[in-house]
């Protein structure tokens, strides 16, 4: 299985998405391809994403069961963490100079 979903992406690319993969709700995109069609996809959105931002998620055969990759400007983070992905977010700027934030 594999999901996009997109944020903030040109119709261009939203629309050479939608060829290849069915879209269950705005900017959300599933369908089940090879390793092959999925970078060809991620290549494609590398290049179309201009401002917007992208997360592409798969079933593989790792101990999460699943993994995926993420392009744009984004609060939330994919940090490796022993082998396994998991997501770090960013603090706003309001939640760093909060009196007795220690991240000022």
């Amino acid at each position: 299985m594999l999901v996009i979903v997109t944020e903030n992406a040109p119709p261009r690319l939203r629309g050479r998405l939608a060829v290849w993969l069915l879209e269950v709700h705005a900017g959300v995109y599933i369908g089940d391809y090879s390793a092959k069609v999925r970078e060809m996809l991620w290549i494609q959105i590398i290049e179309g994403i201009e401002d917007g931002t992208a997360i592409m998620a798969w079933g593989t055969n790792n101990e999460a069961g699943y993994d995926f990759v993420t392009i744009g400007t984004n609060r939330r983070v994919p940090v490796d963490f022993d082998g396994v992905q998991l997501i770090s977010f960013i603090p706003q700027k309001s939640e760093l100079s909060e009196p007795g934030n220690i991240l000022k």
